[in-house]
């Protein structure tokens, strides 16, 4: 069911005010910000549809309420307002931003530490490459009897070798069509993709070269996974202890440990997209189901992009997390791509 107007400007009070104070929100609260405009006992009726309908909850029987996650989603996708930057916010983010170029992981570094500083919240940082990774071409060249090197020329022309120790004496002839056998069924796919064939060809070639081509797959779904996996840092993960939600030591204990010891497990816009901003359940992690994440993409160049992102509260303040990420993501793509960096005012693009 379509949410009045008035519906909704009450349930942007309610989003508001406990973003701020972190307490229910009751009747009377809600009735001094709407200016009177609003009668008590309609506000309460219109309370009580909202915890029915799915965007309210109601903490205890005779307490205000507060948002639910689809409460946070209907705010963020229709009712927030665009954040704005103060003149101060804005200089240290240049600040921060204004690196050498070849300090790249300087640069990201202190790019998670202004946005956690500013925003209050753990942050993260990574990069990682913009397309599936693929093995584009391979060769072979043995050595001796017993090792040879493989050569894989990856999707984005990157080259990586190695000095494979073979299990069996190398039979000179076998390397041609162990080559032609990798480029031919093994090119353009990933690592799954390349397990999932080599298992279909245990019955199709003999033995030993099945081996041999084991041995090969082997070391090229490592090296794909290597250049494939998102280098992630996280920092200001004591933040959280500062939050009411966390007060419960175990509850905090937890976040922490999974921002410390599984963050290669934090999300990342999807592909194409500038943002990407999961409310409590939305997220897939177990240890994120009662944090919000708002996570940012920006462009480094050489098909790299780099994502930052906070960890919050459900009641975060949505309008300025995203503020801050959108203008540092956008200085971060101008300050790769050697352009200038936004123009400092009040109001960026968010």
């Amino acid at each position: 069911m379509e949410l009045t107007d008035r519906k909704k400007q009450i349930l942007k009070v309610v989003v508001e005010d406990y973003i701020s104070s972190a307490e229910p929100v009751g009747s009377k609260a809600i009735a001094q910000q709407m200016g009177g405009s609003v009668s008590s006992a309609t506000i309460r009726n219109d309370l009580a549809d909202l915890v029915e309908q799915g965007y309210l909850e109601q903490p205890h029987t005779s307490a205000g309420r507060i948002p639910s996650p689809k409460g946070y989603r209907l705010y963020v996708n229709e009712l927030m307002e665009g954040g704005r930057l103060s003149p101060v916010e804005t200089e240290r983010l240049n600040q921060a931003l204004h690196m050498k170029m070849e300090q790249l992981d300087r640069v990201v570094s202190q790019a998670g530490k202004a946005v956690s500083s500013l925003a209050g919240y753990p942050a993260y940082t990574a990069t990682a490459g913009k397309k599936k990774l693929f093995a584009r071409h391979f060769d072979l060249l043995p050595v001796d009897e017993n090792s040879c090197i493989v050569v894989v020329m990856l999707g984005n022309n990157r080259v990586k070798s190695q000095l494979l120790h073979l299990q069996l004496m190398l039979d000179p002839e076998q390397i041609p069509a162990l080559a032609n056998l990798l480029n031919t069924h093994f090119t353009n796919c990933s690592a799954d993709e390349m397990n999932q064939k080599l298992l279909h060809m245990t019955d199709q070639i003999l033995p030993r070269l099945f081996l041999l081509l084991s041995q090969t797959v082997a070391y090229a779904t490592d090296v794909l996974d290597e250049v494939g996996r998102r280098e992630v840092q996280t920092v200001g993960a004591s933040q959280i202890l500062k939050l009411p939600e966390f007060r419960d030591v175990d509850k905090a204990h937890d976040l922490m440990s999974f921002l410390t010891d599984e963050q290669a497990e934090l999300p990342a816009p999807d592909e194409g997209a500038p943002m990407k901003i999961l409310i409590g359940p939305e997220n897939v992690c177990e240890a994120l189901r009662d944090t919000s994440v708002v996570v940012a993409s920006y462009d480094i160049g050489d098909d790299m992009r780099g994502l930052i992102g906070v960890v919050g509260p459900t009641r975060m303040d949505y309008a300025s997390v995203t503020a801050r990420l959108s203008y540092f993501a956008d200085g971060l793509t101008r300050l790769f791509g050697k352009k200038d960096l936004p123009s400092t005012k009040e109001e960026p693009k968010t």
